[in-house]
């Protein structure tokens, strides 16, 4: 790759900023965690594309614990930037905090990892992405972690595949009893 390849984590860094409106509550009255997972994947994609220079598809979320509750009237911030880059991936960390600017409350309400693949717009292929630019200590710990949970990952599916392979379904339902679940005679 050539110089011109590789840009900065700056370079693509991304804030949105957003009201909650009376429209995002849930039953609870509190701002519905599909409106923030949409915000996310929102800034996801603002991130991802701005740092490929063009189209991304979310692949992968990883978890998304909500912390806090965001109140109707909160203003929410959402910060994405690149972690970590592979071929065609890109991993980009959120972070998301609600802001009561009434009372001056600030709360860290969830950080989640989202993957992003940069595809061509015609093809719908994957395409090589441009390498990352690492300035300082954060930068290179965050991609360093990046890396470690993308082989995490990697790791899980080859697990879950061969539990799946090898799956004693008699011997697994003896385990159920325990469960919270009732079982129909087969």
């Amino acid at each position: 790759m050539s110089e011109h390849d590789f840009r900065t984590v700056k370079s693509s860094q991304t804030v949105l900023k957003e009201l909650m409106v009376p429209s995002y509550a849930n039953f609870g009255g509190k701002v519905h965690g599909g409106v923030i997972l949409s915000l996310m994947d929102k800034i996801a994609y603002t991130c991802a594309a701005s740092h490929v220079k063009g189209y991304c598809v979310t692949a992968s979320v990883d978890s998304v614990d909500f912390m806090n509750p965001v109140e109707v009237g909160d203003l929410l911030t959402l910060s994405a930037s690149v972690n970590y880059v592979g071929n065609s991936s890109l991993e980009i960390g959120i972070k998301v905090v609600s802001e009561d600017f009434r009372e001056g409350v600030v709360k860290h309400t969830n950080t989640s990892y989202f993957t992003m693949v940069a595809l061509d717009e015609e093809t719908r292929k994957p395409v090589q992405v441009p390498g990352l630019i690492l300035e300082d200590e954060q930068e290179i710990k965050r991609f360093i972690e990046g890396k470690i949970r993308k082989e995490l990952k990697r790791g899980h599916r080859a697990e879950m595949s061969k539990i799946k392979a090898e799956l004693d379904l008699i011997r697994e339902i003896k385990k159920l009893e325990d469960e919270n679940c009732r079982l129909y005679k087969l």
